[in-house]
This record gives C-alpha cells, sequence and structure tokens, in this order.
C-alpha cells in the first residue's frame, strides 16, 4: 500500500474543490485512517486533542464528499478510493479538476497502476479517550463577575462565533467604551460555543499582573504546579504546546490596565513590555485555539497583527439601541414613548443608563418625561465618577484637545482643531489617534472631509468641568 500516492490523489481532489493544499494534521488523519487508526490514537500519537482531530477529520470527510459527488466518511473513506480508478492517461498527473474527478470509474481499486490496499484490512481498534484529554470541556471563570443580565447581542455574538469557532481566529480584540457591556458578550458567548472547545478559562489583567503571573496562571489549568517551568521563554513554549494539544479558549479582560496612565492609548507600562511579543508570538504560531481580550483601548500592535492575516480580528462593541429598553423595564421606568430619546442621549450604554434610570426611579418616580424637562444632558454623580477615572488615565494633549472640543457645537476637522490649539502638529495628531483608540472621539465622513466630534456624555461632563472654557466660547 502507497500511501503517500493515496495522499496525492486526496490533495488533488481537496485543490480541485476548495484551492487549498492539504493542512499536516490533515494529512496526518488521512495516514491515521489508511493505516486503521482511530480519533483517539491519532490524536495521541501526534499530541492534538481528540475534539479538534474530529473537527478537522469532519471537515476533511465533508470537502471530499463534496468534491467526489458521492458520501465520504472515516469509515467508508477506504472503500471510496479502493473504487477510485485513474485511467493510464492520467499516469503522470496528480491534479484533477471536478470535472475530471466526475468521470472516475468506481470499479477498479487501483491509482495509477498501482494496488492502493492490501488484501488484508486492518481492523479498527476500539475507541479510546486519551488521558490527556478532557471528554467535557473544563471551564474556569473563578475570576469572572457574576452577570445577571445579558442584553440582545444576536449579531456581536454570532460574529464572534465565526469568527472563532468557523475561522479559527487565534486572537480576536473585543473593543469598547467602559459599561458597555464586553464582559457579559464574552461570558454569554461561552454558552454558545462552549461545546467547540476543550479548555475555557476566564483571567481579569484589572491588577496589571507581569506576563510571568499571567502565564502562570493560565499554566495551572493543564497541569500541576510542579510541573510549571520557571524560565519566562519555557513557561510561554509549554503554553505554546498546550494550544496545540487541545483546543482553548482564553478570555483575558481588562487588558487596558496593562497600559501607562498618562501615556498614549495602547503604551505598555514599563514593567509590562513583554505582552506585546507574547502576543504576536499567539498570532504567528499554528494552533487551533483562540486568545478573546476585552480591552477599552485599542492594542496598538493590532495594526500591524491584522495586516494580510485573517487569524486576527478586532470588534468595536457599540450601544444597545432599542434592546436597551430592557433596562429601563427592570427598572419599572414610566412614560415608554420618551424611552427610545433617553436611550439614544445616553448612547445606548448599558452602565450609563442603570446609572441614570436609578436617578430617574430615585428623585422622579420612575417619570422618564419629567426627568427630559431638563434642557441639558444629566450626569449623575457614579457616572461623573466613571468618566473621572478614564480621564485621568489621558496625557496633557489629550485632555487639551478634548476640553477645546467643549466649545465646539459642530464637528471639525484636524486643520480647524489646531487653529484652536497652542499645540504640536506632531501632539495634535497623536493625540487624536489616541483619543480614537480610545473611543472618546467619533468621526464623520462628509466627502472627503473627515471630521471629528466628542461623544455627547463626555462633552456634558467636561463643560460641567470646565465652564469657563464654555463662558469663552
Amino acid at each position: 500500500m502507497d500511501v503517500e500516492d493515496i495522499l496525492k490523489q486526496a490533495e488533488s481532489l481537496v485543490f480541485a474543490k476548495t484551492g487549498k493544499q492539504l493542512e499536516h494534521l490533515q494529512k496526518t488523519v488521512l495516514k491515521g485512517t489508511l493505516q486503521g487508526q482511530t480519533y483517539p490514537e491519532i490524536a495521541k500519537e501526534n499530541g492534538f486533542s481528540e475534539s479538534h482531530v474530529k473537527n478537522v477529520g469532519h471537515e476533511l470527510w465533508h470537502t471530499l464528499s463534496s468534491a467526489l459527488g458521492e458520501k465520504v466518511t472515516k469509515s467508508k473513506f477506504k472503500s471510496v478510493f479502493k473504487s477510485l480508478r485513474i485511467t493510464s492517461q492520467r499516469s503522470n498527473s496528480n491534479n484533477f479538476s471536478p470535472a475530471e474527478i466526475s468521470g472516475i470509474c468506481h470499479t477498479n481499486p487501483t491509482i495509477n497502476n498501482i494496488n492502493i490496499f492490501t488484501d488484508q484490512e486492518r481492523s479498527p481498534a476500539p475507541a479510546q479517550t486519551s488521558p490527556d484529554t478532557p471528554t467535557e470541556p473544563q471551564i474556569n471563570l473563578d475570576d469572572a463577575p457574576a452577570i445577571f443580565t445579558c442584553y440582545s447581542r444576536t449579531t456581536e455574538l454570532n460574529t464572534l462565533e465565526h469568527w472563532i469557532v468557523q475561522d479559527r481566529c487565534r486572537i480576536v480584540e473585543l473593543l469598547g467604551i467602559s459599561g458597555i457591556g464586553k464582559t457579559a458578550l464574552s461570558l454569554r458567548l461561552i454558552d454558545q460555543i462552549k461545546s467547540n472547545f476543550d479548555y475555557i478559562i476566564y483571567q481579569t489583567l484589572c491588577f496589571s499582573p507581569t506576563l510571568e503571573t499571567t502565564l502562570t496562571n493560565l499554566l495551572e489549568n493543564f497541569g500541576k504546579p510542579a510541573e510549571i517551568p520557571q524560565q519566562i521563554e519555557s513557561k510561554i513554549s509549554q503554553l505554546l504546546k498546550y494550544l496545540r494539544q487541545h483546543r482553548c479558549l482564553i478570555i483575558l479582560d481588562d487588558v487596558q490596565m496593562l497600559f501607562s496612565p498618562g501615556k498614549l492609548a495602547g503604551e505598555y507600562q514599563a514593567s509590562l513590555e513583554n505582552y506585546p511579543l507574547f502576543f504576536k508570538r499567539i498570532a504567528e504560531i499554528e494552533h487551533s485555539s483562540c486568545f478573546l481580550l476585552i480591552t477599552a483601548e485599542q492594542l496598538q500592535e493590532f495594526t500591524q497583527l491584522k495586516k494580510g492575516d485573517h487569524a486576527v480580528r478586532s470588534l468595536v462593541l457599540g450601544g444597545l439601541g432599542i434592546a436597551a429598553k430592557e433596562i429601563l423595564k427592570q427598572y419599572e421606568l414610566s412614560d415608554e414613548d420618551q424611552w427610545e430619546k433617553l436611550i439614544n442621549l445616553y448612547q445606548g450604554n448599558p452602565l450609563w443608563l442603570e446609572m441614570t434610570a436609578m436617578m430617574i426611579q430615585d428623585l422622579f418616580a420612575g417619570n422618564v418625561a419629567d426627568f427630559l424637562e431638563y434642557k441639558s444632558l444629566i450626569i449623575c454623580d457614579a457616572l461623573k465618577a466613571a468618566i473621572q477615572r478614564q480621564w485621568q488615565r489621558l496625557t496633557p494633549q489629550e485632555q487639551a484637545i478634548l476640553i477645546q472640543f467643549t466649545a465646539l457645537d459642530a464637528p471639525v476637522s484636524l486643520p480647524q482643531l489646531g487653529q484652536k490649539l497652542n499645540l504640536a502638529d506632531s501632539d495634535l495628531l497623536n493625540g487624536v489617534k489616541s483619543l480614537r483608540r480610545r473611543l472618546f472621539l467619533e468621526h464623520i465622513q462628509r466627502e472627503k472631509q473627515r471630521l471629528f466630534q466628542l461623544n455627547p456624555v463626555y462633552q456634558q461632563y467636561l463643560k460641567e468641568q470646565n465652564p469657563e472654557i464654555c463662558e469663552r466660547s
């Protein structure tokens, strides 16, 4: 039996159907199948999880079935290829189009005049589960907050599922301003896709841990603490080994806490500067696991990682829209015809709406119409405190740019903004770019000109903190 010839024929079929060559693990599954191995045996012998090998196998049989026009399964693979006969005219070619495939005669168990099966077929061994591979997904949510409600995010959930499960992205960035519901969405996602993974791990970075600490915490999910190496390079290598052996979903929350306060968005603290190198390795090295990075500030390195690489994606989470009515129902607010206006005022941000709804219930007995009679946007103390924490992370240049926006009633271009500020051109451009990474500034495209405006809630907060600016304007 010439296994390599069979692999060449299978690769020709796959290439004719998909335009892609067989990957290493696909070839491994085919070889193992021809040798009578079960999925657990293939997985254990090659250092992969059983579920991952099964997924690769199922996709492969589906592709071959589509190419041949008949059902191909692991158990039928031998019999299908036994009946495959290539005419002598094709004896010097290993590449076939779908049209050629349809003309194959299914009576001669030879390919290119080579007998591909022996008379005695090996019987498959009974299925065994690798002791290192969990039969059910191992889920560690010890660090995760309790989420009692996750509002409608069907589109976002489906997008993340497609990227992570179907596209097998290695890193997905989930970006959104504070309170928008990033963590709640990620925990909801776990319920939707957990059957596709061997391990699911949630870990918060809110206390700015070193990479060594983060790696140790992650590795503890796979083995005994005594087995964890001391050197950071060895820890990374061991984690990558697990990412290849098992299909893992690792959620790192509060990634923005790795960045330096008072610096431009995405600049790492001095003691944490090895994180971007780690993320780069996760993105570039072949594996079937995924890191979901939740952050309020865009990672600077993502611009380069996303170039021409479909293994890295970024999703910006926006407001809830009409779905935010569920929040107002929970707080038993009245005047339902005014709810949409209230939602739009607070950008559909779940946290901002919850804080405001509490105020309306407390001071206006739940009457939304009475609350909306006030002409200015009301920023409650809890919301002010939340914005103040974000404000303190900005550079002086960023703060100067935002304060200038409080005096503006319409979107402005960069040249217009520069005329009003005593900033060097580089400080202005880098400051605006950083504020965009933090999602403070929104942009509008008008013909060939890009205009910028400040989020209305932030603008009202700054007006209240800097009344003298508004008076001068």
